[in-house]
């Protein structure tokens, strides 16, 4: 019988992080691949290594910081995560969304998740902003699952809506913050895979096939979390690569964060406009 993360898991790490914060957090920020930079923005911060606070899964991946950053983001009380665990290290996927669970313990309304992912529409380019307006759970629907074992029913019911996972306010408020401040932003559908290994030229031609605009090794079973605890989400992803669909390029994790020099200015820009929007209210 597999171990499941239980709810006195999360209510101990929950603990723990109240304890070490002078804020009361209303967003959660989650940086991906190379884009931890943005947790520079955060006033007086406070912060804690992932390794002090119990169960919480600590990343082993280049340009995962593992630093929870706690403090006022343009104003906003906010939780930043430098760095993410992935399925592929090893994690099951309740480990890897533990995170999502003590943010929801601790009162954030608004999860941000923000990844780097490669291009599957060949019209996105290297340094792109993609809002993610819907998603394609592949690895879900493979049986793995983030809600897989006991329903925490603290949380949510045992069958939630996934028909508007990213939150349909929140795309028109990251729009009009990109608008304002003239930053391009495409827009789609964002699948996630297990990784490690990037993409062969045929998958990505059957990604596109099914729908998928991006892709990546994560976000999906966060937003998947959020949704359970009717926690509102907003996805980002930095474009990294262009589309590989005939295999004359070759995808390494270097040229992931070299993007990421490129991306964090603009989603520092969007992310500002969201949490300084006379429309956001949480």
């Amino acid at each position: 019988m597999d171990q499941f993360v239980t709810l006195q898991m999360i209510d101990a790490a929950t603990a723990v992080v109240r304890e070490r914060i002078d804020i009361k957090p209303k967003v959660g920020l989650i940086l991906g691949s190379g884009l931890g930079g943005l947790a520079e923005a955060v006033f007086n911060p406070k912060i804690i290594a992932y390794q002090e606070i119990p169960h919480w899964p600590v990343p082993t991946i280049q340009g995962h910081a593992g630093r929870l950053v706690a403090g006022h983001l343009f104003g906003m009380p906010t939780l930043v995560m430098q760095g993410r665990v992935h399925f592929y290290e090893g994690y099951p996927m309740d480990q890897v969304t533990f995170p999502i669970r003590v943010m929801q313990r601790l009162g954030v309304q608004l999860i941000i998740l923000t990844n780097a992912a490669g291009a599957i529409n060949p019209e996105f380019m290297p340094g792109d902003v993609m809002l993610i307006t819907d998603h394609i759970a592949l690895i879900g629907m493979a049986g793995v699952n983030p809600l897989r074992g006991p329903n925490l029913d603290a949380f949510g019911e045992r069958f939630p809506d996934m028909s508007q996972v990213y939150t349909r306010k929140m795309q028109a408020i990251a729009r009009s913050a990109a608008e304002k401040k003239q930053i391009a932003v495409r827009e789609g559908v964002y699948v996630c895979l297990s990784g490690p290994s990037f993409e062969s030229p045929a998958d990505l031609r059957f990604l596109q096939t099914i729908g998928a605009d991006a892709v990546g090794m994560s976000t999906v079973p966060e937003a998947i979390v959020a949704r359970h605890g009717r926690t509102q989400v907003l996805g980002l992803s930095g474009i990294s690569n262009k589309a590989n669909l005939d295999g004359s390029t070759e995808t390494t994790h270097e040229e992931v964060l070299m993007a990421g020099e490129v991306i964090v200015p603009k989603l520092t820009g969007i992310i500002q406009g969201v949490l300084e929007s006379p429309d956001l209210d949480l």
